[in-house]
């Protein structure tokens, strides 16, 4: 059966919904946030604070990565990527193919599939269709991306035709091959579809169509958040809540600020991921409750008031402002781990909000209000 998805609630005067996905380690709340783990972990961050201070379900792991190091004979050896980072929780992976697009200058496309060259060690490796399902088998990930091409912003419509068509193609193709493989370690798996199109209205309608053939719990919209204006990006957000199925979960891939990702509520999607709150926290940016902190700027020096109290996170309600720049001047990696708490709990606990909002069909009006306060710079 693989992951199921039940749509729960509407909000009226907008597309917001709430829904659960069934997954064989747990349901899913829907609007969710996955923190990205990329390599087996999320930086900074335990797997025992995942669950219990972020209080997150699901993450994500890569397949590119995950493939090189620290490979399939340890990951199978291990019995799963589940076991081998030590997460009773769900897992969704990515199939590698932005990971191999951000590679431009080290990979070949093919109808076959795509060449890379490692990062690590230069050695040569081919991703198929086929064998990223099998990838994905191994690794054991309740939620399997299918391989696509992300186009480049900008680029010409007709490469972007032409790399939407080759998506096609290989989703064709790995499906097939995913319905004569079985999973490895007792539990279902599900492969996820991914349209693109870069930003060509046309071609995004003629991709989102094509992926609905394949009947599944989740679709995706590939390839944005890649440079292009936030006026793309939102359009094109809306057309997808438009043309993909009422009763199936869309999952935006890559998006993105918390601004983007209430946006993309509005406009009925249901998953999110970003590297954006691990990242910026490593750069001292915390997402709170009142608004957003450069931690490192002069006016928290001698700040004693806690990093944000609202949010239910024991780190950042017992620990001040002061003392979490005082880490990062001191270049203490405490400074990292305390920050991460901080962001990956605001955007699930951003989740938790708009989830109650939408069930009282006042999700609109909460999204105005809340992003006057979330949204500006302290």
């Amino acid at each position: 059966m693989g992951i199921q998805f039940r749509l729960e609630h509407t909000c009226g005067g907008s597309s917001a919904r709430t829904g659960t996905l069934e997954t064989a380690h747990g349901p899913i709340q829907t609007p969710v946030f996955m923190p990205v783990g990329t390599t087996g972990t999320v930086k900074a961050v335990h797997q025992k604070e995942l669950k219990t201070n972020i209080r997150s379900g699901l993450i994500l792991g890569n397949t590119y990565h995950l493939y090189l190091r620290p490979g399939l004979d340890v990951l199978s050896k291990a019995g799963g990527l589940h076991r081998f980072i030590n997460w009773d929780g769900a897992l969704l992976t990515d199939s590698g193919g932005y990971q191999v697009f951000s590679l431009s200058a080290r990979r070949k496309l093919t109808q076959e599939g795509v060449w890379f060259y490692s990062h690590i060690d230069g050695s040569k490796h081919l991703f198929t269709p086929q064998s990223v399902v099998d990838i994905q088998r191994t690794l054991g990930s309740d939620i399997m991306m299918a391989l696509d091409e992300c186009p480049p912003y900008p680029c010409e419509r007709k490469y972007a035709m032409k790399s939407m068509e080759l998506t096609h193609v290989w989703l064709d193709q790995g499906f097939e091959h995913f319905e004569k493989t079985k999973p490895l370690y007792g539990f279902d798996q599900s492969l996820i579809p991914i349209a693109q199109g870069s930003v060509y209205d046309d071609l995004r309608e003629k991709s989102l169509i094509y992926i609905r053939q394949f009947n599944c719990p989740i679709y995706a919209i590939g390839g944005l958040s890649v440079g292009e204006p936030e006026a793309d990006l939102l359009r094109l957000v809306k057309l997808s809540g438009m043309i993909l199925p009422v009763d199936k979960a869309r999952y935006l891939m890559g998006v993105g600020t918390p601004k983007n990702l209430l946006d993309a509520i509005e406009s009925g999607i249901d998953m999110f991921d970003c590297v954006l709150p691990t990242r910026n926290a490593r750069h001292g940016i915390l997402y709170t409750t009142q608004g957003i902190i450069n931690i490192r700027n002069a006016k928290w020096k001698e700040d004693l008031s806690p990093i944000d109290e609202t949010l239910g996170l024991e780190t950042s309600a017992n620990h001040s402002k002061s003392y979490l720049r005082h880490l990062f001047y001191a270049g203490e990696m405490l400074a990292a781990q305390l920050a991460s708490l901080q962001n990956l709990r605001f955007y699930t606990w951003l989740m938790e909000e708009a989830r109650k909002n939408i069930k009282a069909n006042t999700f609109v009006k909460w999204k105005s209000e809340i992003l006057q306060r979330i949204d500006k710079r302290l």
